[in-house]
């Protein structure tokens, strides 16, 4: 996506820094509003459709931990978090909410722009899903996967128990299969990020995936590693 379609939401209690943002994001190619805190951004995303939401972590009321958990459960837009803390631990709990990315206060505009530029290409990258959900139950190669009750079984077996990674990892793979999904990818989509090297977090998640579902997890049919590329689900997968 071009800048000049982009539209960036900023949202910080001080005016001192969001307006000046803002100006910066115009004057760089991208629309840009600006809301104060939590009541106006919800009303924001109601009234507007963004493409990526930058948000203070410290504001008053909402903080933007609050506020990132809600955009993740109302939005699948981008959201990069701006922290005046030093610690791991807020950074942490932000891309465990699913925020995309976080610049530490006070930030270089030049280094903002470019994480903005980088979160933009992956998100507007990611491949959609092959048809329409029309249904919550998937089967493939003997497998049952239901999403509405979580639960993976193979025939008349066992229920498979599945962490919430696993989940959804699973989740996203039955949804397209026969695409190559970058690692990028498959932590946008997933959401799944935790705090260590993201795209080795996925790598064991998939790992974990192949031991429960693959009879020979070494040497996969399902879940295949695509050299260069990342991962393809290469069942054959039924909706219903």
């Amino acid at each position: 996506m071009e800048a000049q379609t982009s539209h960036i939401l900023v949202v910080d209690d001080h005016r001192d820094i969001r307006d000046p943002l803002a100006q910066y994001l115009k004057k760089n190619g991208f629309r840009a509003m600006t809301a104060d805190g939590g009541p106006a951004l919800r009303q924001a995303v109601k009234a507007y459709a963004f493409d990526l939401i930058i948000l203070d972590i410290m504001m008053p009321g909402e903080d933007g931990l609050t506020l990132c958990r809600f955009l993740r459960e109302t939005t699948h837009t981008p959201v990069i978090l701006l922290t005046a803390v030093s610690e791991e631990t807020d950074k942490i709990v932000g891309l465990e909410m699913g925020a995309d990315d976080y610049v530490t206060k006070p930030f270089n505009p030049r280094e903002l722009l470019a994480r903005i530029k980088a979160v933009l290409r992956r998100s507007q990258s990611l491949p959609p899903q092959r048809e329409p959900r029309h249904g919550t139950r998937y089967t493939f190669n003997g497998w049952v996967f239901d999403t509405t009750t979580r639960q993976l079984r193979n025939g008349d077996g066992p229920d498979i128990g599945l962490s919430s990674g696993e989940f959804s990892l699973l989740s996203i793979l039955v949804d397209r299969p026969n695409i190559v999904l970058s690692r990028d990818q498959l932590i946008d989509l997933t959401r799944g990020r935790n705090a260590g090297p993201f795209d080795r977090a996925i790598d064991n998640q998939v790992s974990r995936l192949r031991k429960k579902i693959e009879e020979d997890p070494k040497n996969p049919l399902l879940i295949q590693t695509v050299w260069g590329g990342g991962y393809k689900f290469a069942g054959t997968v039924e909706q219903s």
